[in-house]
């Protein structure tokens, strides 16, 4: 009887387990690596959003934005140094995902801002966020909340300020 409940649990944890711990999607030619975002403190104003997208087909595609039932508003932001000044900036028209090629939104650089956040990330959770692009459609993933310190730090990736 213990190695049957054995075998039922080997077989069985996979399934359980499986879906709860995948963190990639695709849509089209699309691929999303681990979005993920950090904890904000309860009066945070904008969350970030950090993944990777790989556009592994032969033409080009545009991330156009994005929505998600903890923001009022999902925009695509651009982070460049310019002399000892570090500048931020909304794209207005999206970001592009060449053919063949992954494009990287993460701290000191492109990234998602959740603005007018409606509830604090809580360090653990899983957000909902819908991904508009311009010819693979849309597509739901989780952003996976981590630590306040995860990949840099709030100092470290300008947000501080807002």
């Amino acid at each position: 009887m213990r190695i049957l409940s054995r075998a039922f649990l080997a077989l069985a944890l996979p399934l359980v387990a499986g879906p709860a711990l995948a963190h990639d999607y695709t849509t089209g030619a699309l691929r999303i690596d681990h979005p993920a975002s950090r904890a904000t403190p309860p009066t945070a104003r904008v969350g970030v959003g950090y993944m990777v997208i790989s556009n592994d087909g032969a033409e080009p595609d545009r991330l156009l934005g994005g929505t998600s039932p903890v923001a009022e508003a999902v925009e695509i932001h651009s982070m460049t140094m310019e002399g000892d000044v570090m500048q931020m900036r909304r794209l207005e028209d999206g970001l592009d995902l060449p053919a063949g090629e992954e494009v990287a939104l993460a701290p000191g650089g492109y990234h998602l801002m959740l603005v007018d956040l409606n509830e604090p990330l809580r360090e653990g959770e899983r957000v909902p966020l819908t991904l508009r692009f311009e010819k693979a459609g849309e597509v739901t993933v989780e952003l996976a909340i981590e630590a306040m310190g995860m990949r840099g730090g709030n100092a470290a990736d300008g947000h501080q300020g807002h």
